[in-house]
């Protein structure tokens, strides 16, 4: 095998196992932890902590340490989030929180760094295209890494379901889920008893030896970046100081196209917050039990997948507007059914509708609204990714955040007045573009961007 497709593989099952812990304790936490919100309030915290952390970490950590042990490193943060999940208090899980939050950033940065010089090195020695083995690349980590979030929460629903303390849940407990919830903890006032410590430590278990493989993988297999490619890896980090940088993402804000942004890109915060945090429990698990959330977390990563995969090629064809219409329309549909909708355990098959309608319309923000990033900053993409990432952090730190605070049905027209303002801006910088190039309409534009990382899986 090319030594190069064999560090590429090394990263990608290493970003697998890992994910496959972290996203699963993230579908969790509202439901496992739901004790004056601290399973909520340490998504919100672990979002903060990144909001810093890739502001300043990831040049200095690159530089200081190189790729190899900048991905171990971070990692490494990762696990420290999982043994805090097995003894979860304010003093544990929040620090660990805040440790994860600080090395996302690095690590991602450090990957794609690291992709980056593979590809370039090999389209060197082989003659190609330095860009086209890039992406080539960084096509094979996302479809080996997008599978975790099927095996994380798969592994949470089998061991979930083997619990022997489920019992019927009453009528007058049901009232209590959906978008009218009492504001008390639902996994406790149901009847949808909580698993037992054995099964919740057999899980961490799993989740924290997944991540300890991870990191085995990459100090045992990954090579350290060689002498000879170190100029490009100098190229890619010789950027200007962290503080010139700080200043550049702020900088963009005076492009008004960014402002406008700013709402369609805080929404992608608060709609997957919503998800994560607001419907595993007050529907899934307050009407089902904690063992499901697996499975309905699943639906929506398998149709999310796909969907990206499929929207990122025809959009070519349809153009950025008509899906951005497609993804407005499903998710409106869905905020509306979800304050509708009083949830009911015969109605088992609803409860996987909504997670694969909201999986299609993110993946639609996602990939549409990265490559909007790329096509109308070409010549500021990393202060333009910087606020894309700020602001969708800023969309989870105050979905998490206010998550225990208010009802269900006020977030619900929270997301529903964000989406409606969202579309409105985002309209108003499709006209601006539109206007100051009459001949080439802002959809039929070449896309033509390098790779982008989905942040939020974090």
């Amino acid at each position: 095998m090319e030594r190069n497709l064999k560090n590429v593989l090394v990263i990608s099952f290493g970003f697998l196992l890992l994910f496959t812990a972290y996203g699963g304790l993230q579908s969790l936490q509202s439901s496992l932890h739901s004790e004056e919100g601290l399973g909520v309030a340490s998504l919100s915290v672990l979002y903060a902590a990144l909001i810093l952390s890739s502001m300043f970490l990831p040049p200095v950590l690159i530089k200081k340490l190189g790729c190899k042990w900048t991905i171990a490193g971070s990692m490494c943060c990762y696990i420290a989030f999982s043994l805090g999940n097995f003894y979860a208090s304010w003093y544990t899980l929040i620090p660990t929180s805040v440790i994860l939050g600080l090395g996302g950033a690095p690590l991602w940065s450090a990957k794609c760094t690291y992709l980056t010089i593979a590809g370039n090195s090999y389209a060197e020695k082989a003659g190609k295209n330095g860009k086209d083995i890039i992406n080539q690349y960084f096509g094979v980590f996302f479809l080996i890494f997008q599978s975790s979030g099927i095996w994380g929460n798969l592994i949470s629903s089998l061991i979930f379901s083997q619990a022997s303390n489920k019992v019927e849940i009453s009528e007058e407990n049901l009232a209590c889920c959906g978008a009218y919830d009492c504001m008390t903890d639902t996994t406790n006032t149901t009847g949808s008893a909580e698993p037992s410590n054995s099964l919740i430590y057999t899980l961490l278990g799993i989740y924290t030896a997944s991540g300890v493989l991870a990191v085995l993988l990459i100090v045992m297999f990954l090579d350290q970046i060689k002498s000879d490619q170190a100029e490009t890896e100098k190229e890619i980090l010789e950027t200007p100081s962290f503080w010139s940088t700080f200043l550049a993402t702020f900088q963009q804000l005076k492009d008004k196209r960014q402002c406008l942004l700013i709402p369609l890109t805080m929404y992608s915060g608060l709609e997957q917050g919503f998800l994560a945090g607001d419907y595993t429990k007050t529907y899934v698990t307050c009407a089902l039990g904690i063992h499901y959330v697996g499975y309905v977390m699943i639906c929506f990563s398998a149709v999310n997948s796909l969907c990206s995969l499929l929207f990122g090629k025809i959009s070519q064809f349809t153009g950025r507007k008509l899906l951005f219409g497609l993804a407005t329309v499903t998710n409106t549909a869905c905020i509306i059914a979800l304050l509708l909708w009083k949830p009911h355990p015969k109605q088992i098959a609803v409860f996987f509708v909504f997670p694969a309608l909201w999986g299609l319309s993110d993946a639609i923000w996602q990939t549409q609204t990265n490559g909007l990033y790329g096509v109308l900053f070409e010549k500021h993409t990393e202060a333009a990714f910087a606020n894309y990432r700020l602001w969708e952090s800023c969309g989870f730190v105050i979905a998490f955040g206010y998550s225990t605070k208010l009802q269900v049905y006020i977030k619900l027209y929270i997301l529903l007045s964000v989406l409606v303002l969202s579309m409105v801006t985002y309209g108003v910088v499709e006209y601006l573009e539109a206007k100051s190039s009459p001949g080439t309409p802002p959809a039929t534009k070449k896309e033509n961007v390098g790779p982008v990382t989905q942040e939020t899986h974090m």
